[in-house]
């Protein structure tokens, strides 16, 4: 059981024992019975909601322009949407990065992709909550110049991130980061790379099998009239462009 699942049991718990010790009478006892019942109810649907939420990866790199793009314009809907109410998000900075036999891991971009994707890595795990480091690492994908004094200033958390990148601890991260990505099946192909439920598939709505109701966004009609539409299927529409230009460069 997850620890907030037992908090909120444990607190069901309370509240059913303080009612009990109030109630004497046979039918006070019956009205008690009727609502542990509906509280225990109430309780399942809570915590069943929160473990069939939709697990959505995103497997990215930081000075890719397609994942810049995809993080600032495409993921900020599912936020701005009721789409975060059934999905765990979970951001995996490493892209099309490599590891040495020595743990030498080369970037892409170059060094300074490996440090945003070190910095990146310390700023989830500063602020695990998805809602909350979501901001500050679009916040960097919106100006990696700059990102240094307007980021920190809008969002704080330097010293956190700071130490946490100036460590080892940085470098541990990335490595489990790259065991994640390195681990895919099937293997990525380009970034970014999307998967729902560990799948390479982009229709979050059709994944969800919870008991909570569908949102609005979710139904049919209101995806032919809404302008989040996309983000529903969440469609790398430039998924081919990178393939393609990976393609010709190996040629």
């Amino acid at each position: 059981m997850r620890a907030t699942q037992f908090k909120h049991f444990f607190g069901i718990n309370v509240i059913l024992r303080m009612l009990f010790t109030m109630t004497s009478s046979s039918s006070h006892r019956l009205v008690f019975f009727c609502l542990a019942c509906l509280l225990f109810t109430f309780s399942y649907n809570f915590v069943a909601g929160e473990s069939d939420k939709v697990k959505l990866n995103l497997y990215y790199e930081s000075l890719c322009p397609y994942c810049q793009s995809f993080i600032a314009d495409g993921l900020v809907k599912i936020f701005d949407s009721d789409l975060h109410t059934i999905t765990d998000l979970k951001l995996v900075p490493f892209g099309n990065a490599h590891v040495s036999d020595k743990l030498t891991v080369t970037c892409q971009h170059g060094e300074e992709e490996c440090k945003l994707n070190a910095i990146e890595a310390c700023a989830i795990r500063t602020w695990p909550d998805p809602n909350v480091h979501y901001w500050f690492i679009r916040c960097i994908e919106n100006d990696t110049t700059n990102w240094e004094s307007s980021c920190f200033t809008k969002y704080g958390g330097k010293k956190a991130i700071k130490d946490c990148y100036t460590s080892d601890l940085s470098k541990t991260l990335i490595l489990g980061y790259a065991n994640q990505t390195l681990s895919l099946k099937p293997k990525h192909i380009y970034v970014p790379w999307v998967t729902v439920n560990g799948k390479p598939q982009y229709e979050v709505c059709k994944a969800y099998k919870g008991k909570a109701s569908l949102q609005k966004i979710c139904h049919s009609s209101a995806l032919s009239k809404s302008p989040q539409s996309k983000v529903v299927k969440l469609q790398v529409s430039y998924a081919d462009e990178v393939f393609n230009h990976q393609a010709k460069n190996l040629n």
